[in-house]
């Protein structure tokens, strides 16, 4: 995301395209200064400085010929630069004023498990969360909170989970989880203002009875939860949540790659 003309958090996101793209087993994969280069001529041709938001995608390129093999993938891969005019917003769309909080319902779909695919890998193969992101609309929520194969909380459909829990943050572990950049700076941040985390199996019946939850991830940073499965946390807009959400927007002034 780009803020005041700087890239935030810029090399956490490479870190993890080539990361992925190395356990995908990419034969090539564009280097760091590539992927600059081509993020800041998108940026700087479209005028963007502030209020944007980018999505990197990296495939292994164009086939010779239809079919599962990547050694069908011949011409080498190709990095798509989508970068879209985006104030802060959930996943559902609506603008983030930090005022508003976010109903979500608990999903049927479970989360997928290290052992069918490892959520450490920033990938497209989504569809599990899709079909999570439907049974919201359905059911008119904003979106859906998924469990683990355990049924431990996981992770919304789009984005990571944090809920209060009597002065302490929990979050789940990111073993069902994509470990989110958001996710991480927000941990650091708690834990300079002296916030107590925990990184562990949260249930869902913990989550029902907690006093405040947030969704954290590029697109909207920090996002209150107020409602869940019809029961409301104890704030909607919860003390800790807002100081947590000034910090971040304060690293966010101060901190990031400049558009060169």
């Amino acid at each position: 995301r780009v803020y005041d003309g700087k890239v935030f958090a810029l090399e956490e996101h490479l870190d993890r395209l080539i990361d992925s793209a190395k356990a995908l087993a990419f034969e090539e994969i564009p280097t760091r200064a590539e992927v600059k280069k081509a993020l800041f001529e998108t940026l700087k041709a479209n005028g963007m400085r502030d209020e944007t938001h980018v999505r990197l995608t990296l495939t292994r390129g164009e086939k010779v010929t239809s079919g599962m093999s990547p050694s069908n993938n011949q011409s080498g891969p190709c990095l798509i630069v989508l970068a879209e005019w985006k104030p802060l917003m959930d996943s559902s769309g609506k603008a983030v004023g930090f005022s508003k909080p976010q109903t979500l319902i608990t999903s049927t779909i479970r989360r997928n498990t290290p052992s069918c695919l490892d959520s450490k890998i920033h990938h497209n193969n989504l569809l599990n969360n899709i079909l999570a992101k439907v049974e919201a609309n359905v059911a008119g929520a904003d979106d859906a909170l998924m469990l683990d194969m355990q049924g431990f909380v996981s992770e919304t459909n789009a984005t990571n989970f944090f809920c209060i829990r009597k002065g302490k943050l929990l979050t789940p572990h990111a073993d069902a989880c994509l470990p989110g950049i958001t996710r991480g700076i927000v941990i650091e941040v708690a834990k300079e203002l002296g916030i107590p985390v925990e990184e562990r199996n949260v249930s869902i019946s913990e989550v029902y009875s907690a006093c405040e939850a947030f969704t954290t991830g590029t697109m909207g940073a920090l996002v209150p939860v107020g409602q869940i499965d019809g029961r409301s946390m104890t704030h909607g807009v919860g003390p800790l949540t807002t100081k947590l959400q000034a910090a971040y927007q304060a690293r966010t002034k101060t901190q990031g790659v400049p558009i060169e």
